[in-house]
């Protein structure tokens, strides 16, 4: 007897091997993990063998999985690629993009206009978080295309630019430099705090926050100095042998393998608006 694979379970399926879990592969097929529990009974039943190895809330593909992983994705493509070819240039589903907040607050409303006058049937899901976090999304598929923050020689950077110190001139005169900051992770914290403590030069934190804004306003107000780069603010002090000199950071934008034509100019949108920043 014939045996049809519905296309569903086998997309949960292959997210659930993915993602690594079911917890976290629930956040790609958006079901809950009961609903993700059942399914995998389902296709067991469906094929009458055993694919996981389960071990309490630990997975693992028995060999009987990892066969069924490659036809599952054989399966996909070909039905990916009928539904591509049959509706065109359409695109299923969200486009996924993520931000850090640098970048959320300064080219967010550009590209989001931008897209939706090239591809306004398209629905966006929007994601701001730090840069570990947004390529973590993106390595588990659950991220299209992201710009974030990395280091000047890493390969998918578009830009670099100089970390300067921002702030009121007065607050470096005083004997003990009042810093604001992020919370961790952040590169430049950890760049700021390095040339400090390189430089022997006396630092306290009077602020740390996850907030972007809320930064700005603590540097605004006189509150303390921080370290960025002149996209976040023009209060730039003439810090030259006063304080240490702080390293260059690159503008970093990731697009998902095998991209859909509509994440394509998504990314493209992207690249340029932090090229013309």
């Amino acid at each position: 007897m014939v045996v049809n694979l519905p296309t569903e379970l086998l997309r949960s399926f292959a997210a659930i091997v993915d993602a690594g879990s079911m917890q976290r592969a629930t956040e790609r097929v958006f079901v809950t993990q009961s609903a993700l529990s059942l399914q995998m009974k389902r296709l067991e039943d469906l094929v009458q063998i055993s694919l996981f190895n389960r071990d309490g809330r630990r997975l693992s593909l028995t060999p009987a999985g990892r066969s069924m992983l490659t036809h599952t994705r054989e399966i996909l493509a070909a039905n990916d690629r009928a539904v591509l070819a049959l509706n065109g240039d359409t695109m299923l589903g969200p486009a996924r993009i993520g931000f850090v907040q640098d970048f959320a607050e300064t080219l967010l409303n550009g590209v989001l206009a931008q897209f939706s006058q090239v591809d306004p049937e398209t629905p966006i899901q929007v994601q701001v978080g730090s840069s570990a976090e947004l390529l973590d999304l993106l390595q588990s598929g659950q991220m299209d295309v992201l710009l974030c923050l990395g280091t000047p020689d890493d390969p998918a950077a578009i830009r670099t630019m100089p970390m300067t110190w921002l702030g009121g001139g007065d607050l470096c005169r005083q004997d003990v430099l009042p810093l604001a900051v992020l919370e961790r992770p952040c590169p430049f914290r950890d760049a700021a705090l390095t040339a400090l403590e390189k430089a022997g030069r006396p630092h306290r934190i009077v602020l740390e926050t996850p907030s972007l804004a809320a930064l700005r306003a603590a540097v605004e107000s006189g509150l303390g100095i921080t370290c960025r780069t002149t996209h976040f603010m023009d209060k730039v002090i003439g810090a030259r042998g006063v304080l240490p000199s702080l390293p260059r950071i690159g503008y970093v934008r990731h697009v998902r393998s095998d991209p859909h034509p509509t994440i394509s100019r998504l990314g493209k949108l992207m690249l340029t608006a932090a090229q013309e920043l």
